[in-house]
């Protein structure tokens, strides 16, 4: 696991998992994609780990792709086969019902102790998808949020649509994804996305934490597994549509069009679908 992208700290059961790349926000580059993966594979199987809280270190939780990513989708972007399989997004695995790009939220789900996001600053695109694929989400009220992929052209492909659509009504997680509109922290807990607000996330996640590691871990272990056998149902059929999907956007004239126009700071010229 690059260390340069996440670490990990395990303490009284507690495993704190950070984003490290507090200058760049957090964003999520191939590095990162292939370090929360592997952080959240270990942790499957580590000993002794009772509970989660996943945080990002500097002024945000996770500012959504690298920018230098998108750069790329404006001249045409790499289709996925293309890129290198190191930390490469859509890369599949054989038994597995996501891509990495996926399992970077997904694989919270898969490790079966609870896991707490922390989030402050900034949680878009990409980084909304990490928070929701958490069991619990502490976020400071001022925390800037998005479902932030129409905005360049793309659609949510890191589980974002099963997991929102589980947490608000169908008509609030459609005007999210197709206004791509930037809200708070203060309207993401009106709305249900968050589990509570905090002016210290971190330090109360932790709190949190402290609280379930007390109590029995195979409880707490059953709990989860049980509430996901629920919630969790037709992951896979949704995974893939999610992947079929942006595979139709990716390098496309509008989808282009619409990284170009946001650079270069003018209205977007869409062509209608025929």
């Amino acid at each position: 696991m690059s260390e340069d992208r996440v670490s990990i700290t395990i303490t009284d059961g507690i495993a704190d998992v950070r984003m490290t790349r507090a200058d760049k926000r957090n964003a999520l580059d191939n590095a990162m994609f292939a370090a929360l993966a592997a952080a959240g594979e270990r942790l499957k199987t580590e000993p002794g780990v009772r509970v989660v809280v996943l945080s990002g270190e500097g002024s945000s939780f996770c500012a959504g792709l690298d920018f230098a990513t998108m750069s790329a989708l404006a001249g045409g972007g790499e289709r996925a086969a293309d890129r290198p399989t190191e930390g490469n997004p859509g890369e599949m695995k054989d038994g597995r019902i996501t891509h990495l790009g996926q399992q970077v939220c997904w694989v919270w789900q898969e490790v079966p102790v609870p896991v707490i996001a922390a989030v402050h600053g900034h949680a878009l695109g990409g980084g909304i998808q990490i928070a929701l694929g958490a069991d619990i989400r502490i976020v400071h009220p001022d925390t800037q949020m998005s479902v932030r992929e129409i905005h360049w052209g793309l659609v949510p492909d890191m589980t974002g649509t099963m997991m929102l659509s589980q947490l608000v009504r169908a008509d609030v997680a459609k005007e999210l994804v197709l206004t791509a509109r930037v809200f708070d922290g203060r309207e993401a807990h009106q709305l249900g996305l968050v589990t509570k607000l905090s002016d210290n996330p971190y330090d109360d996640a932790m709190a949190m934490a402290r609280e379930i590691a007390g109590r029995s871990p195979d409880a707490v272990r059953a709990g989860k597994a049980l509430l996901n056998g629920l919630l969790n149902q037709g992951a896979a059929e949704q995974f893939a549509a999610e992947r079929q999907h942006i595979g139709s956007l990716i390098g496309r004239p509008n989808q282009i069009e619409a990284v170009m126009s946001n650079f270069e700071k003018r209205p977007a010229k869409f062509i209608d679908p025929i």
